[in-house]
């Protein structure tokens, strides 16, 4: 069966290489998002825990220090080389029982009903039937298992993408738009369209809330900028109006002073279910 293959195209050729080179940025920069992911779903020693869409896998890492010493995390993503980078990483955590698995959740099956609860930090919002990814996620499930998930907010509401654009755009002009409800880093901006998948999935107890998040506080904002002149809207400008070297870096300079020092606003979108009894 062939689904989401442009995704499986974009995370291992074209995107992989920019994230990996730029990970430990893109970590520092989203802990606060799974510092709220881990707040809301509330890991315990010896839980299982699967990570949807775990890419490089910091968020697997940080799962295996809540469920540790008993616990374990099976980390899964569609990118064989973001999974490549995350083996490299969790190699150096032996004490900790980590496991990375490739596949799309939406179709691949992973070891029936084993897991406590399933988690993901911006990693499910690209399924072409996300209806049925999660349906076939559940089947992982133990009964009663939670899921807890962390997606980006309203678009407005998250500068980390307007404002490089913005930038971009006065700079060299604006792209073709892309469909915001297509899969991609918007598709669960939407609350309860986003509750109504996971109801439609035969989960219970769902709920979504919108939180604000302070993000890129633990990072040089010159670094991030530059980084976001490779990877996000500015990237993607760049590259549609084949952009020079002094294009970017021109973009860089206006996106830190307009990031400044304190932090970024950002709207993050957490939803909660549970599995049926």
């Amino acid at each position: 069966m062939t689904v989401n293959a442009d995704q499986r195209a974009f995370w291992t050729e074209k995107a992989a290489p920019k994230w990996i080179a730029h990970q430990e940025i893109f970590d520092a920069a989203f802990d606060p998002v799974l510092d709220l992911l881990f707040q809301q779903a509330d890991l315990s020693d010896g839980d299982a825990v699967l990570d949807i869409g775990c890419g490089a896998g910091h968020s697997t890492l940080r799962a295996a220090e809540h469920v540790a010493p008993h616990g374990s995390v099976l980390g899964a993503d569609i990118s064989d080389a973001l999974l490549n980078r995350a083996r490299e990483r969790a190699a150096k955590r032996p004490d900790h029982e980590i496991a990375f698995q490739l596949g799309d959740a939406q179709i691949d099956s992973f070891e029936g009903e084993h897991f406590d609860h399933l988690i993901s930090r911006f990693g499910v919002m690209f399924f072409d039937d996300s209806v049925a990814a999660f349906r076939n996620m559940s089947k992982a499930l133990k009964p009663g298992a939670r899921v807890t998930l962390a997606c980006w907010g309203e678009i407005p509401e998250n500068p980390f993408f307007t404002t490089p654009n913005r930038i971009a755009v006065a700079r060299l002009g604006q792209p073709p738009k892309s469909d915001r409800d297509a899969p991609g880093p918007f598709a669960f901006r939407n609350i309860d369209r986003v509750c109504a998948i996971l109801t439609e999935a035969g989960l219970i107890d769902v709920a979504g809330e919108a939180h604000q998040v302070t993000l890129g506080q633990a990072v040089n904002i010159e670094d991030l900028a530059q980084t976001l002149t490779v990877i996000g809207p500015a990237a993607n400008a760049l590259e549609f109006f084949d952009g020079s070297a002094t294009d970017a870096a021109a973009i860089a300079k206006e996106i830190a002073e307009a990031f400044g020092t304190k932090g970024i606003p950002s709207q993050i979108n957490i939803f909660r279910a549970s599995k049926p009894l």
